[in-house]
């Protein structure tokens, strides 16, 4: 039982998660059940029991998702100050004025974006519906196509290709660099005449203007 619900989950999730690991997790998710099992209740062992491996399983993916919740709220606060900007003046922000509408230094703001670290486009908690449910729960078990295929569907490239596109030059040439190339931030930062760490900066940076272009397109 636990093999076969880890199985079908994996349909829906990316290559990166581990089988493995979800077996595991829903192994522990049935000697709880075990445990807990009260036959009085009215439920069979077996329904019981599967939710309770489910519910161990999609916490497993919770706990992976490596992004602290810090870690996301510095990156929303960068993607809103750089929507309102480039709202308010039709082009993509400076820096400075990313750090002015925050009510930062620059230096803070620059500590900010390292501590954003952006690596990732799509976080699981960016698919949530307005109603609130979890889109792990909608989409690891069921019929209708997950969010990791719809992702990798030809609208959602066109959307990502054009916020590529306005990016600012340096930036630019540091995604291309990076994600086509796959040159580390230490050989970019050579080209580019600056610190690794500033590479770091320039990439969150990056991120955070690709994720503020994208927070209208829905995926759901």
């Amino acid at each position: 039982m636990v093999k076969r619900i880890a199985y079908h989950m994996m349909t829906r999730l990316p290559a990166s998660v581990e089988v493995d690991d979800l077996i595991q997790a829903g192994l522990m998710g049935l000697m709880d059940a075990v445990n807990r099992y009260d036959s009085e209740q009215g439920a069979l062992f077996e329904t019981y029991a599967t939710q309770r491996v489910r519910g161990a399983m999609l916490d497993e993916l919770r706990e992976a998702d490596w992004a602290s919740r810090n870690v996301r709220r510095a990156g929303r606060q960068i993607e809103s100050a750089m929507h309102v900007l480039q709202q308010r003046h039709q082009r993509p922000p400076s820096e400075q004025e990313i750090a002015d509408e925050m009510g930062l230094d620059i230096h803070a703001y620059f500590d900010l974006l390292n501590d954003a670290r952006g690596a990732q486009l799509v976080y699981y908690e960016d698919l949530h519906e307005a109603g609130g449910d979890d889109f792990l729960e909608r989409f690891a078990d069921g019929e209708r196509q997950g969010p990791f295929d719809a992702l990798s569907s030809r609208h959602f490239k066109q959307a990502l290709a054009q916020a590529v596109g306005v990016l600012p030059e340096r930036e630019k040439q540091l995604m291309g660099m990076y994600y086509e190339q796959e040159m580390n931030f230490k050989e970019i930062g050579v080209v580019l005449g600056v610190s690794e760490s500033r590479v770091c900066q320039l990439h969150s940076q990056a991120v955070s203007r690709l994720r503020g272009r994208l927070r209208e397109w829905s995926v759901v």
